[in-house]
Order: C-alpha cells, then sequence, then structure tokens
C-alpha cells in the first residue's frame, strides 16, 4: 500500500496563496493517479482536484477551477496543489488520496484506495 504525507497547509488571509505538497512511499508512485479533497466542519468531504499518472491529464471541481493548480513530480513521488485567491469557504482540511491508474481520472472518493492524514488550510476574511 502506498502511505502519503500532506505538506503545506496553514492560515492564510483572503487572496492569498499557499502550495499543499503530498509525498508518497512504499509503491511506484507513477502508478497512481493522485488526488486531492477536502472536508470542512459539519460538511462531507469534497472532491477538488485530480491528475493522472503522467500529468497529462487533470479535472477539477467547478468551485476552484481557474484558482487551483495541480501538478506532479514523479521524481519527487510528490503531488502538488498550488491554490491562489483563497477564499474563506476554501477552509478545510486538505486530504490527498492515491488511485491505482486505470485509464481514466475520477473525481469519486470511493474510487481512490490510500489516503494521508490531513493538513488544516484556514482563509480568514
Amino acid at each position: 500500500q502506498v502511505q502519503l504525507v500532506e505538506a503545506g497547509g496553514g492560515l492564510v488571509q483572503a487572496g492569498g496563496s499557499l502550495r499543499l505538497s503530498c509525498t508518497a512511499s512504499g509503491r511506484t508512485f507513477s502508478n497512481y493517479d493522485m488526488g486531492w479533497f477536502r472536508q470542512a466542519p459539519g460538511k462531507e468531504r469534497e472532491f477538488v482536484a485530480v491528475i493522472n499518472w503522467s500529468g497529462g491529464d487533470t479535472l477539477y471541481a467547478g468551485s476552484v477551477k481557474g484558482r487551483f493548480t495541480i501538478s506532479r513530480d514523479n521524481a519527487k513521488n510528490t503531488v502538488y496543489l498550488q491554490m491562489n485567491s483563497l477564499k474563506p469557504e476554501d477552509t478545510a482540511v486538505y486530504y490527498c488520496a492515491a488511485r491505482v491508474y486505470s485509464g481514466t481520472v475520477t473525481s469519486r472518493a470511493h474510487d481512490y484506495n490510500a489516503w494521508g492524514q490531513g493538513t488544516q488550510v484556514t482563509v480568514s476574511s
């Protein structure tokens, strides 16, 4: 099983930026599509973005499209989420997730096989 560790969360003012990272170990990183999800207090976990194994295909939630960018560096076993123009409603615990590559990216949480422990992002107004 692949192990995932997120980093980069913190407190930022509205309009600011943060970059999250998620480093994988234990399996061949390039065999996995990598996703980011988030969960705000009292809400269900929601999809944010996904990138396929090669970096050639991405998908974003409508609420973050144009503001967030997902990328990966397979040589470093790391996936990133660059978050710009942050809003208070982006406040949540952000999780990265891994899914064995199967040909198409997915936004469904139950399709992912491994999860990180999460990193808190707080956007103040």
